[in-house]
């Protein structure tokens, strides 16, 4: 796999998905079917790719070889049994793997959210499948309608997911930090009193937009910090 810059996965995880997808509007969104199970939780890490149809044994062996920073993307392709529950789930935590990504069902939530695991799931489903399908570890699969290769950036929160190659990731980040300090500027303005409008360029924008010309709505710089 290639190999990530040390600080890239810790500033995903200061910012939000939505945010990068601010930086990027084109960078790839997995389907909100995939959705959290487990609240208030962002995940960031590097995609460690599973193949399960009705079948968990693949991802028990994937498991056993993940660590720190690892992003299970397991794929069910249309398999309704659940392939995992509440002791793959503690297995992940106690190995530090970063989040888990299912196209597909899990099962044992209630026990999940305590462990505070970043989980993303279609949903639930109490009976669980077999356990001797041995298919080839590592493939490029297709997760919520996203291509995902081994080595990928897997970057999720509340909002969503984001699955990229690592120079797509590592290209719209710089962009993402901006963005963030910018909106804090402006939550901190609204917090003191100021309405959202005057801390964007609304009336330049809508100006703009009246004569027919290309505009975009940016928020502007704290006033408290100039």
């Amino acid at each position: 796999m290639t190999a990530v810059p040390g600080d890239l996965l810790e500033r995903l995880r200061n910012i939000e998905v939505s945010t990068l997808c601010d930086a990027d509007k084109t960078i790839p969104i997995v389907d909100p079917v995939v959705r959290s199970l487990v609240p208030d939780v962002r995940m960031a890490g590097v995609a460690r790719t599973v193949v399960a149809e009705d079948d968990h044994l693949s991802v028990l062996t994937a498991l056993a070889a993940a660590g720190p920073d690892d992003v299970l993307v397991i794929v069910t392709n249309g398999g309704q049994r659940a392939i995992l529950g509440e002791l793959v789930a503690t297995e992940a935590v106690r190995r530090g793997v970063a989040g888990i990504v299912v196209d597909g069902y899990i099962r044992d939530v209630q026990g999940i959210r305590k462990l505070g695991l970043p989980l993303f799931a279609r949903g639930t489903y109490p009976a669980s499948g077999s356990v001797v399908g041995r298919p080839q570890p590592g493939p490029t699969v297709r997760c919520g309608g996203v291509d995902v290769a081994p080595g990928d950036i897997v970057f999720g929160d509340d909002d969503g997911i984001v699955i990229a190659p690592l120079e797509r990731v590592a290209a719209a980040v710089d962009g993402a930090e901006a963005r963030t300090r910018l909106e804090l500027g402006v939550l901190a303005g609204i917090r003191r009193g100021l309405p959202l409008r005057d801390l964007t360029n609304y009336d330049a924008h809508v100006a703009a937009l009246d004569r027919g010309e290309e505009s975009k709505m940016e928020f502007l710089p704290d006033p408290a910090d100039a």
